[in-house]
């Protein structure tokens, strides 16, 4: 069974109650002995898969088979082209390691994502713009790392994709979870590297 939930904000991505005052995975309803493959920060929203069979762990997280994922953030400031460029091209040093070459582009528009709650904060005098990110490596908070290293701190972040699983596509609100359709896994494996 392979899982799609739309993570909202605020939520660790774990079932433990490790810490009383967060929301855990443990308060949706799951069906029994299912666990999330990869994570997303408790800060981050969107697209995160869970399953009850080890197989899917091997395939989307093991680093060999590396696959596309596709996140929106809304980042403080106009992004810039040369900032957009110096995301694509990689090389970014994060200290603990640098970035691989991934596809980032500005988007024109809000991408009209539901209202997160509580909402970005918002001040007159600095303006946000909103960035995709595809990349096939997931370091600890590495969206955020990368646009701070370009002078644009993400304010919100949203995954948006893994593979060809579009979030867009799942008719998911914040909160709400169903079981993939053999279509759809089959749209998540055949983007993994064999």
């Amino acid at each position: 069974m392979l899982l799609a939930f739309h993570k909202p904000y605020d939520v660790l991505s774990q079932f433990t109650q490790e810490h009383p005052t967060h929301r855990t995975l443990a308060e949706f309803g799951f069906p029994p002995r299912v666990y999330p493959i990869g994570r997303l920060d408790r800060d981050s929203e969107g697209l995160l898969l869970l399953s009850d069979e080890p197989q899917w762990t091997d395939r989307l997280l093991n680093p060999r088979r590396a696959h596309p994922r596709s996140y929106h953030a809304q980042v403080e400031g106009e992004i810039t082209a040369e900032a957009v460029r110096l995301l694509e091209r990689g090389g970014i040093d994060l200290k603990d390691f640098r970035t691989l070459p991934c596809l980032a582009r500005r988007l024109d528009a809000d991408p009209g994502h539901p209202p997160r709650d509580p909402p970005v904060r918002y001040r007159k005098s600095v303006p946000t713009s909103w960035l995709e990110l595809t990349l096939t490596e997931g370091k600890n908070r590495q969206v955020r790392r990368m646009t701070a290293a370009v002078g644009f701190p993400t304010l919100r972040l949203i995954r948006v994709s893994i593979g060809g699983l579009q979030l867009a596509t799942l008719g998911l609100q914040p909160g709400e979870w169903r079981a993939l359709a053999p279509a759809e896994q089959k749209t998540v494996l055949e983007s993994i590297r064999r």
